[in-house]
């Protein structure tokens, strides 16, 4: 076997590399949680030229981000990927809180057990696995996808300029780490997911601002012995005068990670915390957790980092003052946005959320569904969903790092138990990823006119799901699992009480000139390509007939022009409540819930608003073509 021909690379020899093309459509750089959920996204239309750099030679391995949001799992789902995960997860089912004992202060107890996630927040569980291993499923999604897309290893950014015409503005200059050589490539949009220290960032002029690190902290993923008796529940634990410590047991049964706090950064010396050792922080652990043992193995990941809460001013290239007369072409997400704390858990969760929010823009413009206007809403939305993140994670990481009250001097201060746990609790909503509220300031969010027909899909809000039983084949699913990542809108129609305004606007739908279907699906194209119609009926699945349904939900696809069964639905008596009393649907006059193809609510409807209906889509999507 011969290779190294043309110089080494590193990485299997059996894989053969192509050198990046002259120009691509996105030209996504770094392969972190959003850089590689951006591409899984690209990665299923072969119309759209991808491209994802990374500057390691390889994938991630081990190490860094591990919790995974209830509404990061939905999100999953739309890659079919959510059992995967579950799978081979740790869930966090509960947290246990401890703190110093009344009695012996150097000796810590427990004072509280709460349910992680309340009742009917989501169908999915709050996870915890590696971040290298969440990369890797999306990797492989890639791998697996229309364009069979891989990340290529060994490149890095060096910098950027936007020309102010042509097919491909975005010229890029890349640098091969091993052999020094510099290429340029050109782009028609470009993704900085290159973190903390971007140079995309950098590139283009926005500049990140907030508080500086004060405060240190220790992670270490280990393998140890332990009499600590909560050891495989998340617990966050007070201790006297040694620190605090939040631990969350990791996937597998037997690894462990604990976040062990380092005190205040000294302004004069900030790197010098640096110089802390896996040693002296393993030390502070076992201090922390007396009067029990912690007997360390094996040392599986080690880091100390500071926290501090930084937010960029704007997530695209486009100055304030040139926002009306310039479009976006360059675009950064993840931690090139934003920095906080990881102790909250939402670093990695709130990045994919920044990707999966931009993916399906770009599809849908590089598709010609829409006008590159809607790329203007990525910054706009995301940047005040990363300033609530900041403002969240300043209060987090303060009443984490805050020693506990001591009964004996209350004069010195400190922060009760009782106020940890409640803290908690009241941030439980935030942690699990669903508490996003996009503001109607742009087209893409509506005013909440009609919000009573479906009190419990919240407009601006992630869509969210309830069990139904499929008309078809009578198998009892989640609604909200009919999203796949495809750049398609929903289209959700819950009947009224006689079913006379559902099998209208049905009607209206497949044969009116002014149908938002008919206006937007390009020539060609599947009927649900782009609109995705999908209704749920009041009456019991076997009530119905299928041979009577709408033409609508009975849509003929493809090239042979087969029969889609899965459009109609009916409540899950058996197994859960009516949805229309879960989500509070108005059983008189029924409701049209539209759904981004993010999974979020953007518009609630009367069944016979049609007219309304189609003047919404035509805000932003173009007449098929």
């Amino acid at each position: 076997m011969q290779f190294y021909l043309n110089g080494y690379a590193p990485g299997d020899p059996d894989i053969v590399k192509e050198n990046l093309p002259d120009a691509v459509d996105v030209l996504v750089i770094g392969s972190g949680p959003a850089g590689a959920l951006l591409a899984a996204q690209l990665s299923n239309f072969p119309s759209i030229s991808t491209r994802l750099i990374e500057r390691r030679d390889r994938a991630l391995q081990v190490g860094q981000a591990d919790g995974i949001a209830c509404r990061t799992v939905e999100m999953f789902e739309a890659f079919g990927l959510a059992q995967k995960l579950m799978r081979e997860a740790y869930w966090v089912n509960e947290t246990a809180f401890w703190r110093p004992s009344k009695q012996d202060r150097n000796r810590i107890e427990r004072t509280g057990r709460i349910q992680d996630t309340e009742d009917g927040l989501s169908e999915f569980p709050h996870l915890i696995v590696n971040q290298a291993r969440l990369q890797q499923y999306l990797l492989d999604y890639m791998r697996m996808s229309p364009t069979r897309l891989e990340a290529d290893y060994g490149l890095e950014f060096v910098n950027l300029t936007v020309e102010s015409d042509g097919e491909y503005p975005v010229v890029v200059t890349l640098r091969d780490v091993v052999k020094r050589t510099e290429s340029v490539v050109r782009a028609k949009y470009v993704v900085g997911c290159d973190g903390a220290r971007s140079l995309v960032r950098d590139s283009i002029g926005a500049v990140p601002s907030g508080d500086f690190a004060n405060h240190a902290w220790g992670v270490v993923d280990m393998l140890a012995t332990t009499d600590f008796p909560d050891i495989r529940l998340k617990a966050a634990i007070q201790s006297g005068d040694e620190g605090n410590i939040l631990l969350i047991p990791r996937e597998g049964g037997y690894m462990v990670r604990l976040y062990v706090d380092l005190g205040e950064i000294d302004p004069n010396k900030r790197e010098a915390f640096r110089d802390i050792t896996q040693e002296q922080v393993i030390e502070t652990a076992q201090r922390v957790l007396r009067p029990y043992t912690l007997d360390v193995k094996s040392v599986v990941w080690f880091a100390v980092y500071q926290v501090g809460q930084r937010v960029t001013d704007r997530f695209d290239d486009v100055p304030v003052d040139q926002a009306g007369s310039r479009l976006p072409r360059v675009f950064i997400a993840g931690d090139a946005c934003h920095t906080h704390s990881a102790k909250a858990g939402q670093g990695m969760n709130v990045s994919m959320q920044d990707a999966f929010n931009l993916g399906w823009k770009l599809v849908c413009v590089l598709e010609g569904r829409a006008g590159p206007e809607l790329l203007r809403t990525y910054s706009a939305e995301r940047h005040a969903i990363a300033q609530g993140l900041i403002d969240f994670d300043k209060e987090w990481s303060k009443i984490m790092a805050s020693p506990p009250k001591d009964p004996m001097h209350p004069e010195l201060g400190g922060l009760d138990p009782q106020e940890l746990q409640a803290y908690f609790v009241k941030s439980g909503r935030y942690t699990a990823g669903v508490a996003t509220h996009y503001a109607p300031t742009t087209v893409l969010t509506a005013q909440a006119t009609h919000q009573a027909l479906a009190k419990g899909f919240t407009i601006g809000m992630r869509f969210h799901s309830a069990p139904v039983v499929r008309l078809a084949d009578a198998k009892p699913v989640q609604l909200g699992h009919a999203a796949r990542a495809d750049g398609a809108w929903r289209l959700y129609a819950f009947a009224d009480a006689s079913g006379k305004q559902l099998r209208e606007l049905a009607a209206f739908l497949a044969e009116s000139p002014n149908s938002p279907i008919r206006r937007f699906t390009p020539t060609g194209a599947d009927i649900d390509s782009v609109i995705d119609v999908r209704a749920v009926f009041q009456q019991g699945h076997r009530e119905l007939k299928v041979e009577e349904l709408p033409s609508i939900l009975l849509p003929r696809k493809g090239c042979f022009g087969l029969i889609d069964y899965e459009k109609a639905y009916c409540p899950d008596l058996k197994n859960g409540p009516d949805i229309f009393d879960l989500r509070g649907i108005d059983r008189e006059q029924g409701a049209v819930v539209i759904v981004r193809p993010d999974q979020y609510v953007s518009y609630i409807l009367p069944l016979d608003a049609h007219d309304e209906l189609t003047a919404f889509f035509g805000q932003f999507l173009l007449d098929r073509h």
